[in-house]
């Protein structure tokens, strides 16, 4: 049978919902449960996990729990022994594949509207699965089974069911001290996602742990999979906005806004102003860095950031004693690259944060714990934290639809030669000659990998050479 997305509508269709780090599509018409129970049963195969334990878990969505029970019926056909986690946040799912030593599926489209769901993929012990690394093999493994059927093996997989919610916020506990911090009172929305059941239980006393000096009011914790009240995606401004305001009206210490599945976190301070991941990223990272040598003195650190990170995060790894690790952008990416260099953490812009001890995955849960720690153990405002760690002017990443990508890309190109060095890591970066009257300044122009997009970044000393140069490359890349 052709492997050809041309020749077999069963290819063409599991092409359209299987990206790059995960799958993704529009309930009903994408993704159906025949196509998850054929993914279901191609993963089994492709992990080696016949006989063996799946992990699988799912967010609120409405479709969720009818397509967990579909990837477990095709699992089970292939000898997988599936245990059930039920609702939880994908650090959750990621707590368990690392626990349990075993692959795990956990069903979420993450900050997607409510008409889109998805499966985030790991290999046992959390290690990602990307297009690269077996997804491509589980796409088309599955596609036989949606042409053939799924053959069933002579012994198939059980089922158990296993709520983990507790031992996983027992585990974060274990790794973030804070029951000596000062009271703080903390805004957290929850977006109607993850966010409103692990939050009280790794925070709160619903998982049975002590009571912590932190008194948290909560925002959309309802489980609603329809997203009432705003997208569950801080990334955007406007989803932030019920927060902020939340913040300056009960005169909190900070707020935290949570994504869809819980496994990013953003962060507001008492003035409702959003504090940059890159902040978050580099407090976080002298937290880590500190523990470490702590425990040995003479410790090789290193610390992973993505090439879109404010310059804040490598100088303070650097001034810290440790080795800053600058990677292209991407989830699975930085994954592989925190098992591969042996780093304790990993940041990136996007508000994902990574962390050695959780299995080189992300958990936006304990990068808001270390936050939490940090801000309760001093006694200057959040605002005069972060400012400390946000020197430089950012201007947040620009989208633009461009018919042509490589013509928009020679034209940057031949405007910026001799006005700085090129680096192609991961699309272009233009690191800009300083010195003497010029402020120092770069920028990043990547394409996405699904869409007729450039994506760009930019950061300068001051504010002023930010919006010189942001606009100089926007009207390139637009022309």
């Amino acid at each position: 049978m052709s492997n050809s997305s041309e020749s077999d509508p069963y290819r063409a269709g599991l092409d359209a919902v299987v990206k790059t780090y995960d799958v993704r599509g529009l309930v009903g018409s994408d993704l159906t449960e025949e196509v998850v129970a054929a993914i279901g049963a191609a993963f089994v195969d492709e992990v080696g996990a016949a006989g063996h334990e799946v992990v699988v878990g799912h967010d609120m969505r409405d479709s969720s729990p009818s397509f967990a029970a579909a990837f477990a019926r095709g699992a089970q056909a292939r000898g997988g022994d599936v245990v059930s986690i039920g609702l939880c946040s994908t650090d959750e799912s990621y707590y368990a594949s690392g626990a349990l030593n075993a692959p795990a599926a956990m069903f979420t489209a993450s900050h997607n509207p409510a008409t889109y769901n998805g499966i985030k993929l790991s290999r046992a012990g959390a290690q990602g699965l990307s297009l690269d690394t077996g997804l491509a093999a589980v796409r088309d493994r599955a596609a036989v089974y949606l042409h053939d059927g799924i053959d069933a093996v002579a012994e198939t997989g059980s089922l158990r069911e296993q709520d983990v919610l507790a031992d996983y916020a027992a585990y974060l506990r274990s790794l973030v001290d804070l029951g000596s911090i000062r009271p703080i009172t903390v805004v957290v929305d929850a977006g109607n996602g993850m966010g409103g059941l692990t939050v009280p239980a790794v925070l709160g006393e619903a998982a049975g742990l002590p009571t912590l000096p932190i008194t948290i009011i909560p925002m959309y914790f309802e489980l609603d999979g329809t997203f009432p009240n705003h997208e569950a995606n801080p990334l955007e401004p406007k989803n932030l906005v019920d927060l902020q305001r939340a913040v300056v009206e009960h005169g909190a210490d900070l707020g935290l806004a949570f994504d869809g599945d819980a496994d990013r976190c953003f962060v507001i301070d008492e003035n409702g102003d959003a504090v940059t991941p890159s902040a978050v990223a580099a407090i976080v990272a002298l937290r880590e860095i500190a523990r470490v040598r702590a425990e040995d003195p003479d410790a090789d650190i290193t610390i992973i950031h993505n090439l879109i990170t404010s310059n804040i995060v490598a100088e303070t790894v650097e001034a810290a004693g440790a080795t800053p690790l600058r990677t292209r952008v991407g989830h699975s990416l930085i994954k592989a690259a925190m098992r591969e260099s042996g780093a304790v953490f990993g940041g990136e812009h996007s508000a994902h944060y990574y962390f050695r001890d959780f299995w080189s995955a992300d958990n936006g849960m304990l990068a808001a714990m270390h936050l939490l720690a940090e801000f309760g153990s001093q006694d200057r405002p959040l605002s005069a934290l972060s400012a400390q760690f946000t020197p430089y002017a950012m201007s947040g990443e620009i989208n633009s639809t461009v018919a042509d990508v490589p013509g928009a890309f020679t034209r940057v190109v031949e405007a910026f030669t001799g006005r700085g060095e090129f680096d192609e890591l991961d699309g272009l970066t233009v690191n800009g000659f300083s010195g003497g009257d010029e402020a120092f300044w770069w920028f990043s122009v990547r394409p996405s990998n699904t869409e007729p997009l450039l994506r760009l970044n930019v950061e300068a000393a001051d504010q002023q050479t930010m919006e010189r140069i942001r606009d100089e490359v926007l009207a390139l890349i637009r022309a």
